[in-house]
């Protein structure tokens, strides 16, 4: 795939997908993200299916598409054992072109393609036009990452070029039967204002049939029926969407992307994306971050190698690669969170999904300690606080330490502050931490069932002490389940280190 969102800072990745899904009758939906994007996609190999909105076509080698933004769509291989291969550029016009060509009233917009259907147009190519514009997209690349001089003045023409050939190729008649109905349009408009108008809580399928002077029930009959999917999961998905590239790309809040996405609330927020993604906002971010490129050049190369290194648990070079950083004027904070942090992230996830083992981990862990022995002396100068503290302890009469020593890896790993207490630890011990360190998190671990109630008289010495709604009280171990937890009164049991970790990062986000 190729990208290029913005003049000021072009985002460029070379990709060649090879699609294997086999077709049937669930399509998911691919609404373009980015506003005023004109997307080409051309089958290099192979042949399939190729679903536009709720419409079906059969596509195959030297079949292009070029559509605006707002329309999903999807392609799927036929044959398992052949798949199929698309290559995709996205760009924003405006970005580009200019005048009557960037105009979308006009029909001159990008050359004149959109001029006999106003959402896509469909080109057959020859072998020969084929590897013309494959060169292009090459072409464009190679400007991307090495921006010589007059590099943005070069990709315009190479886009333009693009779009002349292009235009030479639309064949109307073959197009999926993409009528230029009314009906059709003011779905389109209104997927359109979808896009746009996401991060607004007052959209909302009566605003938008208003706005077009039908009834609400007439819109949603046609969203569905041109869409296949019904109004309201459309637009869950685009705000969704917008939230996973908002986790990746940006240190925003979850209340603050919440917000963004027109998501009313904290609570409906988790809920929603956890029903949509299968993950957590934090787990999503955690897995995520480290494969989105901010920016081209070294210095995010550098922060990749340190989170990859410290995975692979090569804690030589994530020492050296962390100087390294640092020396070429890298943040702390960058270097900390994109860098190790994210790695060890990544790590905690895998091994919740048993990827990987307790070894594996702590090979990791080590690699994690070394980069932070050169970052801490620079952390209390850059104003660095950590996400949250948390104390820590096997309870007490339990002198096991496996267990809770890794779930104290793994938080530290999410960025934590862990006030490690040791081994059969008194109920006053832990409390007196929560005071005097300002802990907002117990954490107790038991291995042994005679050792159990423990747990219990550390919630009703947080009771007594009066700081039992500031602090919330984790237990974990091998005897302690969800039942006994809610008995106790405690806030949260997990079933693994990792789960631990992350229970305790969200708890301490939702602080923040």
């Amino acid at each position: 795939m190729y990208d290029a969102k913005g003049c000021s800072e072009i985002l460029m990745t070379s990709f060649s997908e090879k699609i294997t899904r086999i077709y049937d009758q669930k399509f998911p939906l691919k609404p373009l993200c980015l506003d005023d994007c004109i997307e080409i996609t051309i089958v290099t190999d192979g042949s399939g299916i190729h679903r536009i909105m709720d419409e079906v076509t059969d596509c195959e080698t030297g079949d292009m598409y070029i559509l605006k933004s707002g329309i999903p769509h999807e392609y799927f291989a036929k044959n398992e054992a052949e798949g199929l291969t698309v290559h995709t550029l996205r760009f924003v016009v405006n970005d580009f072109f200019e005048g009557t060509r960037a105009n979308e009233s006009s029909d001159d917009f990008c050359f004149g393609v959109f001029k006999n259907n106003p959402d896509v147009s469909y080109a057959m190519l020859t072998s020969h036009t084929m590897n013309l514009i494959e060169n292009m997209f090459s072409a464009i690349s190679q400007e991307l990452q090495k921006k010589d001089s007059e590099w943005r003045e070069a990709i315009k023409n190479y886009l333009s070029l693009l779009f002349i050939i292009a235009s030479r190729y639309i064949n109307v008649a073959d197009i999926v039967k993409l009528e230029n109905t009314k009906e059709r349009m003011i779905v389109s408009n209104v997927m359109r204002e979808v896009s746009e108008r996401y991060g607004d809580v007052d959209m909302t399928l009566e605003s938008l049939a208003t706005s077009h002077y039908i009834s609400q029930s007439h819109l949603s009959r046609l969203f569905k029926r041109e869409t296949g999917k019904y109004f309201q999961d459309y637009v869950k998905e685009v705000r969704i969407n917008r939230a996973c590239e908002l986790l990746c790309e940006t240190n925003l809040s979850n209340s603050q992307i919440a917000e963004q996405c027109g998501l009313k609330d904290i609570p409906s927020f988790y809920r929603v994306f956890k029903a949509v993604v299968g993950q957590t906002p934090y787990q999503y971010r955690m897995l995520n971050q480290i494969k989105y490129i901010t920016e081209k050049g070294e210095k995010t190369m550098i922060i990749r190698e340190i989170a990859e290194n410290l995975q692979n648990g090569k804690a030589k070079v994530v020492k050296e690669l962390v100087q390294k950083a640092i020396d070429e004027g890298e943040s702390v904070s960058r270097i900390l969170n994109d860098g190790l942090l994210a790695g060890m992230g990544v790590i905690g996830e895998k091994f919740k999904a048993n990827e990987i083992y307790v070894p594996e981990v702590l090979i990791a862990a080590r690699a994690l300690n070394m980069g932070m022995e050169v970052l801490k002396p620079l952390m209390v100068d850059d104003g660095f606080e950590a996400k949250g503290k948390v104390c820590i302890g096997t309870v007490q009469g339990d002198l096991h330490d496996i267990g809770k020593n890794l779930v104290k890896l793994m938080m530290e790993g999410k960025g934590l502050e862990v006030v490690d207490l040791g081994v059969d630890v008194a109920p006053e011990k832990f409390i007196n931490a929560v005071i005097e360190q300002n802990c907002s998190i117990i954490c107790c671990s038991s291995l042994l069932t005679t050792t159990m109630n423990a747990m219990e008289a550390v919630v009703k010495a947080a009771e007594a002490a009066g700081i039992r709604d500031k602090v919330k009280i984790m237990v974990g171990g091998a005897p302690v389940s969800e039942e006994f937890c809610r008995k106790i009164g405690a806030d949260c049991y997990t079933s693994d280190a990792a789960s631990a970790a992350d229970a305790a990062a969200e708890f301490c986000s939702n602080l923040g």
